[in-house]
């Protein structure tokens, strides 16, 4: 390897989503802290999620994440691990899981290697569909995770805000794409809780028009089993 790609891969990025500065200093410089970070966000609020890449590799005694002992590490120890206080999330056996599975595809498609994800991706869409691939990464995952790649990791494969969808737009406050520090985290915040109440609302409002749907179809099958009945 020369010096410049040696430059290239040390090579860190600041990066503001645990709120925690060694935490953020690990997602900045490891790739796959910052995909573990990504799959880890669910359920959980978002510096919880990003935290524990760091947390992680601190009770492995490493500074770093590597795709290929992970996936050899034992189950149930690894499990144990993420569920030590400070739980590494909500639900850290389900997770801890995910985890392995995510670095066990790693070892298995990209050599252990997490930026081969996006190294040499041509397109949004070929990056998209490699990242839709990953266990624990579903359509709105890995368009959001593309984002941050484009927004914060210069990661900018031809049409990569197309195919992040409503992640890739340039100002804007979607998700963690879109966090520089606690203002930003305050916006994105309060978009989901917009996004998740109207959600909410859609769906009381449906569940009201099905139900007034099928009182008025009782009813007027009531009424014409009546009028029959009396015909008769």
């Amino acid at each position: 390897m020369d010096d410049k790609n040696k430059d290239d891969k040390n090579k860190s990025v600041t990066i503001r989503l645990a709120q925690q500065p060694e935490a953020d200093e690990l997602l900045g410089r490891s790739p796959l802290a910052a995909l573990v970070g990504m799959l880890l966000d669910q359920q959980v609020p978002m510096e919880w999620a990003f935290s524990g890449p760091y947390t992680i590799a601190r009770r492995l005694g490493s500074d770093d994440l590597d795709a290929h002992a992970i996936a050899a590490h034992d189950p149930e120890a690894f499990a144990a691990l993420l569920s030590e206080k400070p739980a590494v999330h909500r639900y850290p056996g389900a997770m801890a899981k995910r985890v392995q599975q995510l670095c066990a595809y790693l070892v298995e498609h990209y050599g252990g290697d997490a930026a081969a994800v996006w190294a040499d991706a041509g397109t949004g869409a070929e990056l998209l569909a490699r990242l839709r691939a990953l266990p624990g990464f579903g359509e709105q995952k890995a368009q959001i995770f593309l984002a941050l790649l484009g927004k914060r990791f210069g990661v900018r494969p031809r049409g990569w805000r197309e195919a992040a969808g409503g992640y890739g737009p340039a100002n804007v406050y979607r998700s963690a794409a879109d966090i520089t520090g606690p203002e930003s985290l305050a916006k994105v915040r309060a978009h989901k809780q917009e996004a998740k109440a109207a959600a909410k609302a859609a769906t009381a409002a449906a569940t009201t028009t099905a139900t007034a749907a099928t009182t008025a179809a009782t009813t007027t099958g009531k009424a014409a089993t009546s009028g029959a009945g009396k015909r008769n």
